[in-house]
């Protein structure tokens, strides 16, 4: 018997198995490479458009005022209950925070700086990145929702790419989930 065509046909085999393998590798290092890239960009365009600044509540450290790491992109902390923001006084001043930098009170009532993590019930966990760029973009809630309140970006974050708010996305989706349910935004006094 010739085993020779079997020994080919084996060689053949291994061949093309070997050839998928390195395929296969190669997509999900190639997949793997852009999915980093896209967390990579939108870690710099959270940090440079300064997200942490309001989505973080500030404690005092060493050097001044910081973001809270425990509690880094996670809003207004849910156990921070405020009282009503003050009158705003005679002038141009209108505007006024709390020390936390989460909480903004001005002519539109109070707002509450929302939760970025990934948390599914308290954060964006549940939405899509189409939803994420729907919100950006309308500079409305899911799209459609109420309207994103100061001191929210909204015109310049509207700005961005399509592709570069599917970055902050990403990046977004991968820092550690923090459950805080920050607070419904507050009507103007007297209404």
């Amino acid at each position: 018997m010739n085993r020779r065509p079997l020994i080919i046909l084996a060689v053949v085999a291994l061949a093309l198995t070997l050839a998928y393998s390195v395929t296969a590798y190669t997509i999900d290092v190639s997949q793997a490479t852009r999915t980093n890239h896209r967390i990579e960009r939108g870690r710099y365009l959270v940090t440079a458009f300064g997200c942490a600044d309001c989505h973080s509540p500030l404690t005092m450290g060493p050097e001044g005022p910081c973001p809270d790491p425990e509690h880094f992109l996670a809003g207004h902390p849910a156990d921070m209950p405020l009282p009503p923001a003050p009158t705003p006084g005679p002038g141009p001043w209108i505007v006024r925070a709390a020390a936390t930098n989460t909480a903004w009170a001005g002519p539109w009532g109070t707002s509450f700086t929302s939760n970025l993590t990934p948390d599914v019930e308290t954060g964006i966990g549940s939405w899509t990145a189409d939803d994420f760029v729907k919100t950006v973009k309308s500079g409305r809630h899911l799209g459609l929702g109420r309207q994103l309140l100061p001191p929210m970006p909204v015109a310049a974050l509207s700005t961005l790419t399509d592709e570069d708010l599917r970055a902050m996305y990403a990046f977004l989706r991968s820092v550690p989930a923090v459950v805080n349910r920050v607070p419904d935004p507050l009507p103007p006094a007297g209404l």
